[in-house]
């Protein structure tokens, strides 16, 4: 349908039609319509509703029409043109007339966000060049939201499927993890790793970006911190379950080889994508995310972003005088924001304050510059690292915040891990005996406990087999 003659029917249709107007009003505007005159008619109409809350008759908009001083002859005379030709609607085409006006809508506001750009470029308004991201930005996520509720009575059926529906997830291949998310990371949802700088923030989303690839999942790995180059390389590592030197010194014929097994296994695709320390935010992810779905046909299924704090807030211009706590807070709601829109589970990570670097244990308040992150979080956990754990290839898992479960629950855990291949795993479960629900923050006590339970040839024994007279509750691990 051309432009002119769908513009048409919309107008013809928000007169004829209280079912249609009631569902598209909310969202149209008259700046969509290209012809003068199709606009008079808008805001006519517009302004009928919101008086009376139906459509207006054509014989009312009419009268509404000669009675709106403000329009000159050649404007009114077209405008009542227009409504002259309506006659009855065909309702049985509402609900594609719908989606048509939607699409209409998008298309309109783009191009309309695209010409306010070439002016602001051309110095014809006085808009700051800084504006144009966010002209885009709102033209892109023009949509349709008819959703005005859940009625706790009459949708009860729909709420029953919900709840015996099993929800989407992406599982970690680590089992304790797996026990405390129920299953996974569900879509919509903004997910943290708490860590010190060197303990293995960018590690653990590699392996999980590796496992998912692996499971037939697409994932989108966004970078600042690392060149996409050295990312790359450590998510190869893992996939190839070989160390980091020996990528170096593989001959290209064995690697692609290896690449084309990868590449056997899963129908998963991994995107890696850098941008510069602090130099991107929600909107940049959000022009990504679109390019790629509509260049590459690419939708991931989940996102990672490393990491949250070098991030910048569409929210907040460059150089502007804000505390740290504004500023994390304001980027830790947009990447939820961004998660919502795109229907996906993002995972991010957070540096720990000064005094979590050498701490051997972590609390929410350890969480660097801001602690409106652990606020809008769904899923919070620290990696937690000693001499002893390294020694041990464990690293300590805590949980902060679950919005699934009881943090108490498994409230500490240890996963093995193997920076040479950067990959996670499993970590024996002798090894889940020496933790417990205690505070660890005194590593001096910590340290000795775990020297004390090594046996001759460097094995954990277990703790709790060794102590059962001294302490009964560990935390739930049975």
């Amino acid at each position: 349908m051309d432009k002119t003659r769908l513009e048409t029917t919309i107008l013809k249709n928000l007169i004829l039609s209280d079912e249609y107007s009631r569902k598209v009003l909310p969202f149209v505007k008259d700046e969509y319509f290209s012809e003068p005159d199709e606009q008079v008619v808008y805001k006519e109409v517009v302004s009928y509703f919101e008086k009376y809350n139906k459509s207006p008759t054509v014989e009312a908009l009419l009268i509404n029409l000669d009675n709106n001083t403000s329009l000159s002859d050649g404007v009114l005379k077209q405008s009542k043109s227009i409504v002259k030709d309506f006659t009855s609607s065909d309702t049985s085409a509402i609900e594609w007339l719908v989606d048509e006006t939607e699409k209409w809508c998008k298309d309109r506001a783009i191009y309309i966000a695209v010409m306010n750009s070439i002016d602001v470029l051309d110095e014809k308004n006085q808009r700051s060049r800084g504006e144009i991201p966010e002209l885009l930005k709102d033209a892109l996520s023009v949509s349709f939201d008819t959703n005005i509720g859940h009625d706790q009575i009459e949708d009860s059926d729909a709420r029953f499927e919900f709840y015996h529906t099993e929800e989407e997830k992406i599982p970690f291949d680590l089992e304790y993890f797996n026990k405390i998310t129920k299953g996974g990371l569900p879509n919509k949802t903004l997910n943290i790793c708490l860590a010190g700088t060197g303990v293995g923030k960018s590690l653990f989303m590699c392996h999980m970006g590796a496992n998912a690839i692996s499971e037939g999942k697409n994932v989108l790995y966004i970078t600042m911190e690392m060149a996409e180059e050295k990312i790359s390389e450590r998510i190869d590592a893992n996939l190839m379950n070989t160390t980091m030197d020996s990528l170096q010194d593989m001959p290209k014929d064995v690697f692609m080889k290896r690449i084309k097994k990868v590449k056997d296994k899963t129908t998963g695709k991994l995107i890696v994508k850098e941008f510069p320390t602090a130099s991107a935010g929600s909107a940049h992810f959000r022009h990504l995310l679109n390019e790629l779905k509509l260049k590459k046909n690419f939708t991931p299924d989940i996102v990672y972003i490393d990491y949250l704090n070098i991030c910048t807030s569409s929210r907040m211009k460059a150089g502007a005088n804000v505390n740290s706590y504004t500023l994390i807070k304001a980027i830790a709601e947009e990447l939820r924001g961004l998660a919502v829109e795109f229907n996906v589970p993002i995972l991010s990570a957070t540096q720990t304050t000064r005094t979590g670097y050498s701490s051997s244990d972590l609390n929410l308040e350890d969480t660097s510059e801001s602690f409106g992150l652990p606020a809008t979080a769904d899923f919070m956990f620290g990696l937690i690292s000693t001499e002893e754990l390294e020694g041990l290839g464990q690293l300590m898992v805590k949980q902060l915040k679950n919005r699934w479960g009881d943090t108490n629950y498994l409230k500490r855990f240890v996963i093995g891990i193997d920076r040479s291949k950067m990959k996670l795993f499993d970590a024996e479960e002798s090894a889940q005996d020496l933790v417990d629900d205690t505070p660890v923050a005194d590593k001096g006590n910590f340290s000795s406990r775990m020297k004390e339970e090594k046996s001759n040839d460097g094995s954990v024994l277990s703790y709790r087999k060794r102590n059962t007279e001294k302490k009964s509750n560990f935390g739930g691990f049975k």
